[in-house]
């Protein structure tokens, strides 16, 4: 088989698409990083989705934090003290169990039984537990003076959360944010080695890297090669975290500078 028709066969076979049988013998580079490629896709998803879903309620539960009502104030302390003391591995156990003891009452629950949604949910709460200690810490770090500022000019509820908290938050959040999401990615690995089941052999990257490392009891070149590929996806969303910061600081001098890809060589 060409790489080519390699390409044709396995290149979405993750999502389902292609050829249903995976290599049993005569494992070609090609169709190593062919099929840990396709499973890169479930990684981008549950990391994109997950990012984004959970910004929102990080924002939420940040602001729930620095509330002076303990009703609304507590309830967040806990949520981000659960999921942020508890590793994401038992998360992901006890979340499928979960799951999969609603489905008996609630019919409508065995949907979160699949990857794609029950491992979702995890991923959306884990990180913006950990997005809501960055925020809330921004929140925290917000110089007094611009907020003063803000009210000498009159700015008050809805209007100076937008137009002076929330951009200054989100300036003083971001580098450490940007780890947040990079790290994010790298944790999708985690889903398909709990309790969520790969159904017809439709996993993730490192999924198809262990089954080649298993089959040829060589890990020396399925495992890098998924390195090169969360390699290229953390470069990618550092490039995508920059250009959100010069737009987040656009009006400061040298923000708008090119990007480029810098490594510390000598310390």
């Amino acid at each position: 088989m060409s790489c080519l028709n390699t390409l044709q066969s396995y290149a979405l076979r993750s999502l389902g698409f292609g050829e249903r049988a995976l290599p049993q013998s005569d494992f070609t580079l090609c169709e190593q990083a062919t099929l840990i490629g396709s499973g890169m896709i479930w990684n981008i998803y549950f990391g994109a989705v997950a990012l984004v879903a959970g910004f929102f309620l990080a924002v939420a539960v940040a602001l729930a934090r620095t509330s002076h009502h303990g009703w609304l104030r507590k309830p967040a302390e806990w949520f981000v003290f659960v999921l942020r003391g508890s590793p994401l591995f038992i998360q992901f156990f006890f979340g499928y169990f979960l799951f999969l003891s609603l489905k008996g009452q609630f019919p409508a629950m065995g949907l979160f039984t699949s990857a794609w949604a029950g491992a979702l949910v995890v991923l959306f709460l884990n990180t913006a537990a950990y997005s809501a200690e960055i925020f809330h810490g921004a929140l925290q770090a917000i110089p007094r003076g611009d907020l003063e500022a803000a009210d000498a000019y009159g700015l008050s509820g809805w209007t100076k959360f937008r137009r002076v908290t929330f951009p200054t938050m989100l300036r003083l959040a971001w580098p450490a944010y940007t780890n947040e999401a990079i790290f994010l990615f790298h944790a999708t690995t985690l889903v398909f080695f709990t309790g969520f089941p790969a159904l017809q052999q439709r996993g993730d990257a490192l999924y198809y890297a262990q089954y080649f490392a298993d089959k040829t009891f060589n890990p020396f070149v399925p495992y890098p090669i998924l390195a090169g590929y969360f390699i290229l996806l953390t470069l990618a969303v550092i490039a995508l975290f920059h250009r959100a910061s010069q737009r987040l600081n656009r009006h400061m001098p040298g923000a708008t500078g090119r990007w480029r890809a810098k490594f510390q060589l000598i310390r």
